[in-house]
């Protein structure tokens, strides 16, 4: 059993088209922050945003889901609200997977669905591996689940990353936050993500920027931005996708994770390949990799959530859900 947290509380805000609350629970090295959306008997959804982003990649997709679900969208530690981790620590996939188990802990979820976007559904795939009893269903948005890593790359980036690590934590003194207008901060932050919308840069620096005097600096931590030390290889990591009991969706745009990560030649389909060996759902949706953001109601009308008994499915304008004794997707041209 983990130990309890001390601190598990929700502040209402109103920035939300559909009415949202702070979620906050208190960790070893400070806070994880979050946001929370539907009645607390609801069916538990859990979030998880991608790299450099925050919860607030969720903000326009999850008001158009079935109201009667509780969803818990939660800044990773490093970004948005949360707190960055000690000094001298790394991040690594493993301490998102470990940060997910003490959140559900603390909500007290014995079974859930996930659904991760980019990097969150990395740490989808890995948490649904570790504990699959406890996962009834993943939703992964631009994203294949799993991330190898070849083997003659797996060591140079361990070094990188520890030489990478040691290196900063050695320029504490030199170290300054650097201080933007907001659109400056905003113009950094799409020309990070070029697939930002206009609207969807100024969700997300809801929470990625805070103010302070003389303009805004950004909340994450640099430090998210080193060479991560632990990789895995394409045999583990397909591996650890046989281990996935949970029925799987897989949402892939089109100009998104094709054109933004290129994996080594064959291993997209390698991936693909064992998803479907298990009976995943893989959808091609047109868009970019900020798709679920930027054009939310092209994810919703598919993204359900499948149960022992079918597939979850509802109408986008009464927001009911509904049972399918089968899934019924396809492409949307």
């Amino acid at each position: 059993m983990l130990p309890a947290f001390t601190s598990l509380r929700h502040f209402a805000t109103n920035t939300m088209k559909r009415a949202a609350s702070e979620f906050r629970m208190t960790v070893p090295w400070g806070e994880v922050r979050g946001q929370v959306w539907g009645p607390s008997e609801g069916r538990p959804v859990l979030c998880l945003h991608g790299w450099a982003d925050n919860c607030g990649t969720f903000n326009t997709l999850i008001p158009l889901l079935p109201k009667d679900w509780r969803f818990v969208a939660i800044d990773f530690p490093g970004h948005g609200l949360s707190s960055h981790r000690p000094d001298g620590c790394f991040y690594t996939f493993p301490l998102y997977v470990a940060d997910v188990r003490r959140v559900v802990e603390a909500l007290q979820w014995k079974r859930f669905s996930i659904i991760g976007h980019s990097m969150g559904g990395n740490v989808a795939g890995l948490f649904s591996a570790l504990y699959p009893e406890m996962v009834d269903a993943v939703v992964l948005l631009d994203t294949y689940g799993f991330l190898p890593t070849q083997v003659t790359d797996m060591f140079k980036n361990m070094r990188k990353g520890i030489n990478d690590q040691i290196q900063y934590d050695n320029k504490t003194e030199e170290r300054k936050e650097r201080v933007y207008t907001y659109e400056k901060a905003k113009e950094r932050l799409k020309a990070a993500n070029p697939s930002l919308s206009d609207q969807s840069a100024d969700i997300l620096l809801e929470r990625a920027v805070r103010e302070v005097e003389g303009g805004f600096v950004f909340t994450r931590d640099f430090r998210i931005n080193l060479k991560n030390i632990a990789n895995n290889n394409m045999e583990q990591c397909l591996h650890m996708m046989s281990l996935v009991k949970a029925p799987v969706m897989i949402l892939l745009a089109k100009e998104g994770l094709f054109k933004t990560f290129i994996l080594p030649d064959g291993y997209v389909d390698m991936i693909l390949k064992s998803w479907t060996d298990q009976k995943a759902t893989i959808v091609d949706v047109e868009g970019d990799h900020h798709i679920h953001l930027n054009k939310p109601e092209d994810v919703s009308m598919v993204t359900p959530l499948p149960t022992g008994m079918g597939w979850y499915s509802f109408d986008k304008e009464s927001t009911k859900a509904t049972v399918q004794e089968k899934p019924s997707f396809h492409s949307i041209e």
